[in-house]
């Protein structure tokens, strides 16, 4: 069985005033919420199970979901109501809801892409990156290995990486820019006992793969928009008319 996450308990605070009265999963992009543009391409692409997490106006994204009958999938709530568990502490907490021997795709609520769900290979944790100008990257070497993660800016360097001396690995690595969509597979599980309720998955992934294989996917031709702004609203329509 085919099964994925949807993040949708950010507060949504780049996407105010709607999110004053609204989650930013209901905020719509054409004639449709932003949830329902995710779970469509997910649905298309043959998944199941979809567990979607929920904090701010949680009760809204319930009702919508009750109200489309789930769109014929198994949809469940990780009900998040009484604290925001970042995007690590909410996949922990959501792990119970998931058939714990499959990967499960993790997907932001707000990133619409032209990518094929479909050629993900699910056999071991997956970064879904792509080359685009970013001021943070992510730092893999030849055979696409995440060795860690940099700010362009202020040269500064997080996970295994910054602790090589030597200057020629981090020269090597190619610098990727993450796409909000990753493959968070079962052999991870049991690092999470050691982290906390409430912590971001990329801190986990760039401790885990000092340890473990984390594998980056380049994604060619990658066309992805994060719909965080107000002012990428309207973009969004014409670039969701584009796929």
């Amino acid at each position: 069985m085919k099964q994925a996450m949807i993040f949708a308990a950010g507060l949504g605070t780049r996407l105010k005033p709607l999110t004053d009265t609204m989650p930013k999963a209901l905020v719509r992009v054409g004639s449709e919420p932003l949830l329902w543009h995710v779970v469509q391409k997910l649905k298309l692409a043959g998944y199941e199970r979809i567990v979607v997490n929920v904090h701010h106006f949680a009760q809204q994204i319930v009702d919508y979901l009750q109200a489309n009958h789930n769109f014929g999938l198994d949809i469940r709530i990780s009900d998040e109501s009484s604290m925001l568990l970042e995007t690590g502490g909410g996949i922990k907490k959501a792990l119970p809801l998931f058939d714990p021997s499959e990967p499960i795709l993790i997907h932001n609520v707000d990133i619409l892409s032209n990518l094929d769900l479909n050629a993900l290979p699910m056999d071991a944790p997956l970064l879904v990156v792509s080359e685009r100008p970013t001021k943070r990257y992510l730092l893999f070497d030849d055979e696409m290995r995440l060795h860690g993660w940099t700010n362009i800016e202020t040269g500064e360097l997080k996970g295994p990486i910054a602790q090589v001396q030597s200057s020629k690995l981090q020269v090597q690595c190619r610098k990727l820019a993450f796409s909000g969509i990753h493959v968070f597979h079962p052999s991870l599980a049991p690092l999470l006992a050691e982290w906390p309720d409430r912590f971001p998955i990329m801190d986990f992934y760039l401790k885990a793969c000092g340890t473990h294989l984390i594998r980056g996917y380049e994604a060619k031709d990658l066309r992805l928009m994060d719909v965080g702004k107000l002012d990428t609203l309207d973009q969004a329509e014409a670039f969701i008319d584009g796929l």
